[in-house]
């Protein structure tokens, strides 16, 4: 079958003295039957390319899924009179959300949700918010249904298991309960963008809700959450770089919007209620960010310092209890928790002692406790979920994450520093069986991301064992760009900046490559990753066996210049605004989209979701037709788009790890293993 063709309907745009041409401008326009046509054509000349992948592909998928308990239950967490967990079941895609009288049985759980149940009849299902109210008689829980990720929200007494008749169609994300019974939730704009809180009392018409909050600003998103001690409801509105915090009283949330943090440009605040006070996490006159004590109504001149300012140490989060508060921190690249007495000062830390993990408070639900609960894993060891009694340090393993057949002792994990052209040097987490020879034989799976200050955390994923136990070296590389070394890190490899990603997960390959830790190498990145897949295989073509690009944002500089898309002027403190003329510049130089040359390309895989919200089919559609007309060599450019889903592609379990195996197929055809 031969690759398919789009008809090329070339359309220029000119900007800064720039003219750029896009032959495929026409295959963004969703409605044409044209343009779904041309999208089953690539369905087809995949599937017809891979064919012969099929039983390899049947081999994977046994293998993921014989490594899941099917039959499973999370740990139970407190709050209140009730303990909450999920429950899995052998042949279900979706979990089963319940609980349990506190201190009680299995034998006396009380079924909240089921996500099988839920998701009957439709091609796709999520799950969104599942949220019980202050008393514990009711239930909020949303649900998207093509992947758009708007949400509706529904009812359910828990007294009777009966549904209410109150419906709220097109929410966005947020959503909590007031104490009197009321639910706050957020809806977005024309752009899809989360801008309004409102409000709604149970019974009425949606239609009639009241607007709490409305922000304005077109690069800000809104959210709204219950406090950590249930006293205050908070909301947040910012973008990137810049965003406020207020907060209502959560026993009466008509009584007025209070400001605790008002907008100060390149200033980033986050908040959470403690009892009298409010503990604040910012970057003012902190890079990393510090957490400060503030007083209702207090100026933020006056809040005091929980613990002094380190530069060298990032705080990625606070979770407030009674008597405590735990700081998530990373420090030299690594995740540690810091446990702050609140009545003495007193700090101690918790870490681990591998090479690379992931390190994260988990299901933290009460706040008059001393037990803190905190998830750890590495590329080898399972998710471990432990308890912490702050008070005498006291630590108990909970639970950790059964992986059947799973022996980690012949695994090993590594960390290496890879050194850039500006002499920066860059952690590498990997993990290769033990056996896998140092002499640059072993196939490589080097993934990374790069964006939004995100780290990449080392953290386990049962499903990379299946490339392990072939041989395959796996390994993050933690870029700059993302956050895996704090906020500065981030801020090197923005805007004007923003190759500086791209040549640092070069320089990673190749470092790799040169110690005799990689042969071939195959690179992975998604949505945001995507951007760097595309970025790479134009800065070095010749470097990779091959580009596994999953909803890929490749098409950057035409995203970026349309302001009527979802995201694209709440990004611009990500990317910069292209119609300034130095952001422009820089975009041009990187944009995969607009950087393709005659080259001969690897072999390349790139995925879609047709209702994708947040990086439109088009990107990687008109990408792969781009990469098709210039590649010199027969390597084939595959695309697979999902029809019937969104960014993150198929939502159940089963479904998810179908996608998976389809995709290890490829990336072990491409590097000839099996």
């Amino acid at each position: 079958m031969p690759a398919p063709r789009p008809e090329r309907r070339p359309v220029e745009a000119t900007l800064h003295g720039d003219t750029r041409v896009d032959p495929y401008a026409w295959l963004r326009e969703k409605s044409s039957p044209e343009v779904r046509a041309h999208l089953e054509a690539e369905n087809a000349y995949t599937e017809e390319s891979l064919g012969h992948t099929r039983a390899l592909v049947q081999t994977l998928y046994d293998e993921l899924l014989g490594r899941i308990q099917e039959t499973d239950v999370s740990t139970p967490a407190p709050r209140g009179d009730w303990e909450y967990y999920h429950r899995t079941f052998e042949g279900k895609e979706y979990r089963v959300y319940c609980r349990r009288p506190r201190g009680g049985s299995f034998d006396d759980e009380q079924v909240l949700v089921d996500g099988n149940a839920l998701a009957e009849g439709h091609e796709y299902f999520s799950l969104g918010t599942v949220a019980t109210s202050p008393d514990g008689h009711l239930l909020a829980y949303s649900t998207d249904t093509d992947g758009s990720e708007a949400y509706a929200v529904r009812f359910r007494d828990l007294r009777t298991g009966t549904d209410l008749p109150d419906v709220i169609p097109g929410t966005k994300w947020s959503l909590c309960w007031a104490n009197d019974g009321s639910v706050l939730y957020t809806v977005p704009d024309a752009i899809d963008r989360p801008y309004r809180v409102m409000r709604h009392v149970l019974g009425t018409d949606a239609a009639d809700d009241t607007v709490v909050f409305e922000e304005s600003d077109q690069r800000f998103y809104v959210s709204v959450d219950r406090g950590a001690d249930d006293q205050r409801i908070l909301i947040h509105a910012g973008g990137k770089t810049t965003n406020e915090v207020l907060w209502l009283d959560a026993a009466a949330p008509t009584a007025g919007v209070h400001v605790l943090a008002s907008r100060d440009e390149g200033v980033l605040v986050y908040a959470d209620s403690a009892g009298e006070v409010f503990l604040v996490r910012t970057n003012r006159d902190a890079t990393e960010f510090v957490v400060k004590v503030a007083e209702p109504g207090q100026p933020h001149t006056d809040w005091a310092t929980l613990v002094p300012y380190d530069p060298a140490t990032t705080i990625r989060g606070i979770t407030p209890l009674a008597g405590h508060v735990v700081l998530e921190e990373r420090h030299g690249g690594l995740d540690r928790l810091r446990v702050v007495d609140r009545a003495t000062g007193a700090t101690r830390l918790l870490s681990f002692d591998e090479p690379a993990y992931a390190l994260s408070g988990a299901s933290n639900l009460e706040y008059d406790t001393s037990v803190f609960r905190f998830a750890y894993s590495s590329l080898v060891t399972p998710p471990s979920t432990f308890d912490e009694d702050l008070a005498t340090g006291d630590r108990v393993l909970r639970k950790q994450l059964p992986v059947l057949g799973y022996d980690a002792s012949r695994y090993r994990v590594h960390r290496v520093w890879a050194k850039t052209d500006d002499g920066t040097e860059v952690p590498i987490s990997f993990a290769a069986r033990a056996d896998v020879p140092r002499d640059g034989t072993a196939p490589c799976f080097l993934v990374g991301y790069g964006s939004y200050g995100i780290a990449y955390d080392p953290a386990f994923r049962s499903t990379w064992v299946s490339l392990l136990d072939r041989g395959i070296v796996v390994g993050i590389a933690h870029i700059r760009g993302g956050g895996d070394l704090g906020r500065a890190w981030y801020e090197a490899a923005k805007f004007t900046t923003k190759a500086i990603t791209f040549t640092d997960f070069v320089a990673c390959a190749e470092h790799l490559k040169a110690e005799g830790w990689a042969g071939d190498v195959v690179a992975y990145g998604g949505s945001a990753g995507g951007l760097l897949m595309g970025a790479v295989l134009n800065l070095r073509p010749e470097l990779w066996s091959g580009i596994l690009a999953k909803v890929p944002f490749v098409d950057a500089l035409n995203t970026m210049l349309d302001a009527s898309l979802p995201l694209t002027v709440t990004e611009y403190d990500e990317w910069g605004n292209p119609e300034e003329a130095d952001i422009y510049a820089a975009m041009r130089a990187y944009s995969p989209y607009d950087n393709i040359v005659d080259a001969a390309y690897p072999p390349v895989l790139a995925t879609g979701g047709l209702n994708d919200p947040r990086v439109g089919y088009w990107e990687p559609a008109k990408w792969v037709a781009r990469l098709r007309d210039h590649n010199t060599s027969d390597a084939p450019i595959l695309f697979k788009v999902n029809l019937g889903a969104g960014h993150g592609g198929a939502s159940g379990r089963y479904g998810y790890l179908r996608e998976l195996a389809f995709e290890y197929g490829w990336l072990m055809n491409t590097l000839g293993v099996s």
